[in-house]
């Protein structure tokens, strides 16, 4: 899990339609690809709502010192994502660690 996706300029392989857009969740200098989506139009969606949950707990996640994840989206070749990749939680944490 400790794997971390290239992420290509925009534009990158658009002739071959291996592109796809992905959530990515980032706390200090650690990037995960949270969630993929075929068009950029739901990752920003998606995005959105990671934020919401975020904002919902973030006292939470200060007073139990859990890291607050930053959400962003960036055009990602299907070939790039980490071989066991898996679709983060919206808080970016799983048993107080970093996934």
């Amino acid at each position: 899990m400790g794997e971390i996706a290239r992420f290509p300029r925009a534009g990158e392989d658009s002739q071959t339609g291996d592109t796809l857009w992905a959530v990515v969740a980032t706390v200090g200098k650690q990037h995960r690809v949270a969630e993929v989506f075929v068009n950029r139009t739901a990752a920003l969606a998606d995005r959105t709502w990671r934020e919401q949950q975020v904002r919902a707990y973030e006292n939470f996640l200060r007073n139990s010192k859990q890291p607050v994840p930053y959400y962003s989206v960036a055009p990602i070749r299907r070939a790039d994502l980490p071989r066991k990749w898996q679709p983060l939680p919206a808080l970016g944490f799983l048993r107080g660690q970093f996934v």
